[in-house]
C-alpha cells in the first residue's frame, strides 16, 4: 500500500522540520541527552517506575485493593507487548519509509533499521505502559503519561519518526491498554488474589502499611481467618449439643 502523504506542503512534514531542524542549533550535549533518552533512557525510566508503582500499590491495608491494583500493573508490559503486536501489520499494511528516505535535509541522530516508519513502536510501548500504570495508579500513570509524550517528541527530534507516526503510537498504546482492561483484569485479579494468600509469596502482592512486621503479616491473617474458621466450628458444635439436650429433656417429659 502507498505510504501517508509526504509532500512538504503537508503538515505533518512541517512539523517535521522544524522539530528536527532544532538538531541545527542544538548544543552538542543536547543532541546526546536526547539520543539517550530517546533510544533506551526513558522506556528504561517507565520501567523503574512501573516497579515503584508495584511496591507502592501493594502496600495498603485491604488485601483485595492491593490485589486488584497489582493486577492492573500487571497488565501495563502486557499491554506495552500485546499493543506492538498489533503494530506489526499495521506497519506492513501502511508501509511508510523513514523520514530522511523521502524527504532532504532530515538529520537522523541515529541509525534507522530500515523498518517502516508508521506507527512508532517507541511511542505504542511507552503509552501502553504508561496508562496501563493509570489504571493502577493515577500519579504514577500521569507521570508515565508525561514520559511517553517526552519520548514521542525525542523521535521526531531524531528524526527516525514524522509527528503523525507517535501521534498514531500514543493512540494505539492508549487504546490497547484501556480496552482490554476489564478482561486482563477479570484474568489477572483473581491470579493475584490467590498469591496474596500464600504465605511464602504473598508480599508479592499485598504487604500491610500497620505497624506488624512484613514477614509475618500474611501468615497472622492467614492464622486470623483459621482461628475464626475454628470458632464458628465450635459454635456450629455447641449449638448441636444443644439441641440434643433440649430433645432429650422432652422425651423425658413425654415418657413421665
Amino acid at each position: 500500500m502507498a505510504g501517508l502523504e509526504t509532500t512538504g506542503s503537508n503538515p505533518d512534514v512541517g512539523l517535521l522540520y522544524d522539530i528536527n531542524g532544532l538538531t541545527a542549533t542544538a548544543p552538542d550535549w543536547v543532541d546526546r541527552v536526547v539520543t539517550v533518552a530517546g533510544e533506551h533512557g526513558l522506556i528504561l525510566a517507565l520501567v523503574l517506575l512501573t516497579v515503584w508503582t508495584w511496591w507502592r500499590v501493594r502496600r495498603t491495608d485491604c488485601r483485595e485493593e492491593a490485589a486488584g491494583a497489582v493486577a492492573a500493573v500487571v497488565w501495563a508490559p502486557l499491554a506495552a507487548g500485546i499493543a506492538l503486536l498489533v503494530n506489526i501489520p499495521i506497519r506492513g499494511f501502511v508501509g511508510r519509509p523513514s523520514p530522511a528516505e523521502q524527504h532532504r535535509g532530515i538529520e537522523e541522530l541515529v541509525a534507522v533499521r530500515g523498518d517502516f516508519s508508521f506507527v512508532s513502536d517507541h511511542a505504542t510501548l511507552a503509552m501502553a505502559l504508561a496508562v496501563g500504570l493509570f489504571i493502577a495508579h493515577r500519579r504514577a500513570g500521569l507521570a508515565g503519561i508525561a514520559l511517553a509524550v517526552l519520548l514521542g517528541f525525542s523521535r521526531v527530534y531524531l528524526g527516525v519518526h514524522y509527528p503523525t507516526d507517535v501521534i498514531g503510537g500514543l493512540a494505539l498504546g492508549t487504546a490497547v491498554a484501556l480496552l482490554l482492561s476489564p478482561l486482563a483484569s477479570a484474568l489477572l485479579t483473581p491470579l493475584t488474589k490467590l498469591i496474596a494468600r500464600s504465605a511464602k509469596v504473598g508480599r508479592l502482592v499485598w504487604s500491610p502499611k500497620g505497624t506488624r512486621g512484613e514477614a509475618g503479616s500474611v501468615e497472622e491473617e492467614r492464622e486470623q481467618e483459621q482461628e475464626q474458621g475454628r470458632e464458628r466450628q465450635e459454635d456450629g458444635v455447641r449449638q448441636e449439643s444443644g439441641a440434643v439436650g433440649v430433645s432429650r429433656r422432652r422425651d423425658r417429659d413425654l415418657a413421665a
